[in-house]
């Protein structure tokens, strides 16, 4: 392989220095007879050689240290001067040569450091692989032209050639790249490892005390094998240690023993869920004068519970259920056969619950049975309602809402025509059939005590028809109770007339969802409901900042609860001395 005598760029220095007779030679000459001791009579024709030999190295030095300044410019300028003139050897004694091979190999490492230092970057230099490969000859200056290993055509070199691999030779641009070598790739620099910060908890503070509840709990589940050692606990404190062990669901077979006992007649747990079948059959056992009994979420309830209960609660005369899913006809009907005497009956999500368990409850029970509660039962029908027609002229309390499928209407106001006189609740929630019709033939017609209401999600009211048959409505008492949420075409005409029924006596008012009622209506609120302490103004487009200052005002101080979910003009911005502290406003979108 040859190259062409071509000379590559050279700096300003190097063209000075030459002109000035100063080249890599005659510094490395200057160097070596520096370093050449004196010769006397007793040097021998080896020493000489070896100062030739160090003179040589000296030579190489200089060149090395040419080679690496004039690098950086991109060509070799040394290669371009005249060769060193050999110069006369003169042999060293033993330890002259002792002391310059130390010497020379000191300064070989200074300089290898160096040129090592100054030709590359830890980051971004070519790795010296590419550079050379065994048995390739050293790269051509930057700028002949040399021919590819590889393709075999003529190519310009530059900085990015890189050698063959195997060698000899070099590659040209095309070539390197085509081999998985590319020259012009940025080598990949290490990412810095960010330093762990630990995430900030937004919106919590730390509690220095715990709470009554939290301490009542840990008390309880300490000492729970020594109940006695809690002495007299008393029936107030007894419920509000059921609530607050309720709420962190810390309700368990093993610590519910301290609700129990003998002269117990009222229990309340308001979260079962923990409590095994055998847990709840242990409650009748240990509880045998129970009256009344309420669980929530008792989804573990059974048969075989129902069983057990049929035998060992004689004396039970009210019973609400939340979630019994597992309990079968045959188990209802057994424990209405051993109960006579129920008075109040309320389950809530039983969908087994069938037309052969309300005709038996109410044979059984139809002299004493006062409340009655079939709240979302799948299978309610209009055979339900012709069953609960026997109870006419004793019953108080009715809920019948949330069915799989509606009642017709006929059926409902048959229904009310003979239980309608004693009401004092009524719930006809999600009847989706229910119209004004049973508003005027059901209610206003036979209804002359009803006191609370739910009228929740019946579309197929109308503002007209709901401000008609309050207007009208002037045989029943003031409503303290209303929910008749969630019917989009109620609007002004239809709370104007609630209001003048019933804004006196109204303690609770759900209107969620009417999203057309404007701001001067609900307003009124404030002037004629002052009693109310729940209010539920969700999703009523012409709620803002005023109108909830208004109620607020208006009200005789005992509200509690006010929630504008939905209401996007609402902002929290209003000012009432005294009041607002006392208020739980939920909703508020910019809090």
């Amino acid at each position: 392989m040859s190259y062409n005598n071509v000379r590559g760029p050279t700096s300003a220095l190097t063209e000075f220095l030459r002109d000035s007779g100063i080249t890599a030679t005659t510094i490395a000459r200057r160097s070596a007879t520096a370093n050449r001791p004196a010769a006397g009579p007793s040097n021998t024709l080896e020493e000489a050689d070896n100062v030739d030999a160090n003179q040589e190295d000296g030579v190489q030095a200089a060149r090395r240290r040419t080679r690496s300044s004039n690098r950086r410019s991109g060509y070799v300028s040394d290669e371009l001067d005249d060769p060193a003139s050999p110069t006369k050897k003169r042999k060293l004694s033993r330890s002259a040569e002792a002391k310059m091979k130390k010497k020379q190999g000191e300064k070989s490492k200074k300089d290898d450091k160096d040129d090592e230092d100054e030709d590359e970057d830890a980051y971004t230099a070519l790795s010296r692989s590419m550079w050379s490969i065994a048995g390739s000859p050293s790269k051509p200056p930057v700028g002949n032209f040399d021919t590819c290993a590889k393709c075999q055509k003529q190519f310009t070199v530059s900085k990015y050639t890189v050698a063959a691999d195997p060698g000899p030779g070099y590659l040209c641009h095309p070539c390197a790249k085509s081999s998985g070598n590319d020259p012009f790739k940025k080598p990949t620099v290490p990412k810095k490892c960010k330093p762990t910060v630990t995430k900030r908890v937004v919106n919590s503070e730390e509690r220095l005390f715990p709470s009554l509840a939290s301490l009542c709990i840990q008390i309880i589940s300490r000492y729970i094998d020594d109940i006695e050692a809690l002495g007299d606990i008393g029936t107030l404190n007894m419920e509000a240690i059921s609530k607050a062990i309720s709420k962190n669901r810390s309700l368990t077979s093993a610590n519910a023993h301290l609700f129990y006992g003998p002269e117990i007649t009222v229990l309340t747990l308001y979260d079962a869920t923990k409590l095994t079948p055998d847990a709840l059959s242990t409650l009748a056992h240990f509880n045998p004068n129970l009256t009344t009994l309420r669980l929530d979420f008792c989804g573990l309830l059974s048969d075989e519970v129902m069983s057990v209960w049929s035998k060992s609660l004689p004396n039970l005369v009210s019973l609400q259920l939340l979630g019994p899913f597992l309990v079968r006809p045959p188990a209802w009907i057994n424990f209405f056969e051993s109960h006579p005497q129920l008075e109040c009956f309320k389950i809530t999500q039983s969908p087994r619950f069938d037309v052969k368990c309300i005709e038996t409850l109410i044979t059984t029970s139809q002299k004493t049975l006062r409340a009655l509660g079939l709240k979302e039962i799948g299978k309610i029908s209009d055979e339900f309602l012709n069953c609960i027609k026997l109870l006419e002229g004793q019953l108080t309390y009715l809920d019948i809402s949330e069915p799989s499928e509606s009642c017709s209407e006929v059926a409902i106001i048959d229904m009310l025509s003979t239980v309608a006189s004693t009401l004092t609740h009524l719930d006809l929630s999600n009847h989706t059939e229910v119209s004004d019709k049973v508003l005027q033939q059901g209610l206003q017609a036979y209804s002359n005590a009803i006191t609370s209401l739910g009228l929740r999600n019946l579309p197929e009211l109308t503002d007209a028809g709901v401000a008609n048959f309050f207007n009208s409505w002037t045989s029943n008492p003031p409503l303290t109770f209303l929910d008749i949420s969630r019917i989009h075409l109620l609007n002004k005409g239809a709370l104007l007339a609630i209001l003048a029924h019933s804004g006196s006596s109204l303690q609770e008012l759900n209107i969620n969802g009417w999203r057309d009622i404007d701001n001067e209506a609900l307003e009124e609120i404030g002037k004629q409901a002052r009693d109310l302490k729940k209010v539920d103004l969700g999703f009523c487009r012409g709620v803002d900042d005023f109108t909830v200052k208004s109620i607020i005002e208006g009200n005789k101080g005992g509200l509690q609860e006010v929630k504008v979910w939905g209401c996007n003009r609402v902002e929290g911005k209003w000012t009432v001395s005294g009041k607002q502290r006392h208020i739980r406003i939920y909703g508020i979108e910019s809090h």
